[in-house]
């Protein structure tokens, strides 16, 4: 499976669990934050630490199925580049996530809330939709997400694997597998 960076402008709350949901999704997957104001996901390891001791050889590739969770620690993603590249070619599947105030480009899929009204930026090309509680059509392009069920939120964010039977995690699959060029 490929790497897949995404990232949220406008939600916050989205922007931290969105990576989750996509490794979770994927089924064997690291989610890496390369946003060094991101958000504190629990666990001990940091991608800064990562860089400054070294990986080892169980870093670099999955040591049992499941979502394995890199939290920022402060560092650039242009110091983290060959940590990162290392961590891409031993996992099956790698969820960068990337600030708010990404600028867009490289090929990084925006995670966007569905709300009604033009007060929020749109950004050319497909996106990640999520629906919300107001029925609002989606543009062309992208994929949908129905609402996530508020235990499935709270167990990604609580660091605790949530059911993956659930239609919200099932939804997310299409991410990996939709054609983003």
């Amino acid at each position: 499976m490929p790497a897949l960076a995404i990232w949220s402008p406008e939600d916050e709350v989205l922007g931290a669990v969105a990576p989750l949901a996509l490794g979770a999704a994927a089924g064997t997957a690291v989610v890496v934050d390369v946003d060094p104001s991101g958000p504190r996901y629990p666990g001990d390891m940091t991608l800064a630490r990562l860089v400054a001791d070294g990986p080892t050889k169980a870093d670099l590739s999955p040591q049992r199925s499941g979502v394995a969770v890199i939290a920022n620690g402060g560092i650039d993603a242009e110091d983290a580049e060959e940590v990162l590249r290392a961590l891409v070619n031993g996992w099956p599947a790698v969820v960068l996530r990337l600030p708010a105030d990404h600028s867009g480009d490289g090929g990084a899929i925006p995670v966007l809330p569905l709300v009604p009204g033009s007060i929020l930026k749109r950004y050319p090309g497909p996106a990640v939709y999520q629906r919300s509680a107001w029925r609002v059509r989606p543009p062309q392009g992208g994929v949908v997400l129905p609402r996530p069920r508020p235990g499935t939120v709270g167990a990604l964010l609580s660091g605790r694997a949530p059911h993956l039977g659930d239609r919200w995690l099932r939804a997310w699959r299409r991410v990996w597998d939709h054609a983003w060029e």
